[in-house]
């Protein structure tokens, strides 16, 4: 095995197909299929299985996933250990993150990290929670800002506080007030989340539900939409309301197409985290970012609206 065809082989396994492999490694695709051919034939067991007009792993393929990626960032890390002898910058630190946590004040967090460190590059990488995971696993990003824990042992995960979530209403709702005492004065409105999944039993999709009941809507009518950009859309049209960070909403306040009201004894809060691959290379530069995140991002969280 080489590390070429290792490097194939996980990024076929990250994009579901060879032509979108071969784009991203700027690589013709006959020359990825025929890393692959030789990485199955090293292996003498096929890794992919076509599936539609991409493909899938097979059960050989899930097997090496895992030590594959390891092998990448492995290599990764000591590329950038390398680099960092002497306390020069060891390459652009990337940092993935949930959409609505990349915000205008996590943003003055990473200015004030810029002042301190001028020579240290920060790129930003947005992606789900899952995703985030997925790119600090893989070596891909060296930190990662999600919701909830992951449990994978293959990371190490921080927690840094919670963010609020608030109940948000189009501009012209019946419901007038900023404050109310019950939820049930929205017994009547349907709610727009995202889908839950066996795969992810903590998401923003259970939390719904689970909060909902337990503020007193035994049967809440739930439509899930899977963007939140929909979701944000389909509230300033009036077809249902929703439970959202504030961060997500902050321009919509600002424009006057979307009110937050507070539900009183109802509080939701979605835990965020800091992730790191456990054992991945972390060089000063790199210590301080996740020193000035565990410190900043708290405070930053709960911005009142």
């Amino acid at each position: 095995m080489t590390l070429d065809e290792i490097e194939a082989f996980v990024c076929i396994a990250e994009l579901g197909g060879f032509t979108k492999a071969s784009e991203r490694l700027n690589r013709s695709q006959p020359a990825i299929s025929r890393r692959i051919a030789l990485l199955q034939d090293a292996l003498g067991a096929p890794l992919f299985e076509r599936v539609g007009r991409g493909v899938a792993l097979t059960s050989a393929g899930r097997a090496l996933l895992p030590h594959a990626e390891a092998a990448l960032a492995a290599m990764r890390d000591g590329a950038k250990a390398v680099r960092g002898i002497g306390a020069r910058p060891a390459d652009a630190l990337t940092l993935a993150i949930v959409g609505t946590l990349a915000d205008a004040h996590v943003v003055g967090t990473l200015r004030k990290f810029q002042a301190q460190f001028a020579e240290a590059r920060i790129e930003l990488r947005t992606a789900t929670s899952r995703e985030v995971s997925d790119l600090v696993r893989r070596g891909d990003a060296d930190l990662g800002l999600r919701y909830w824990p992951d449990n994978d042992r293959r990371l190490e995960v921080r927690p840094l506080g919670a963010e609020r979530l608030f109940v948000v209403v189009p501009a012209g709702h019946r419901v007038r007030a900023k404050r109310v005492k019950h939820i049930k004065v929205f017994a009547g409105d349907r709610w727009l989340g995202f889908p839950t999944s066996r795969a992810q039993p903590e998401s923003f999709g259970r939390m719904l539900e689970t909060q909902l009941i337990a503020a007193g809507l035994s049967e809440p009518a739930i439509t899930t939409i899977d963007s939140l950009t929909a979701q944000k859309r389909l509230v300033e049209a009036g077809f249902g309301i929703s439970l959202m960070p504030l961060a997500s909403i902050r321009e919509e306040l600002r424009v006057g197409s979307l009110r937050v009201v507070e539900v009183a004894g109802m509080k939701p809060e979605v835990p965020v985290v800091l992730v790191q691959r456990r054992g991945g290379y972390r060089g000063a530069t790199l210590e301080a970012l996740v020193e000035l995140l565990r410190t900043d991002t708290p405070r930053l969280l709960n911005t009142a609206p």
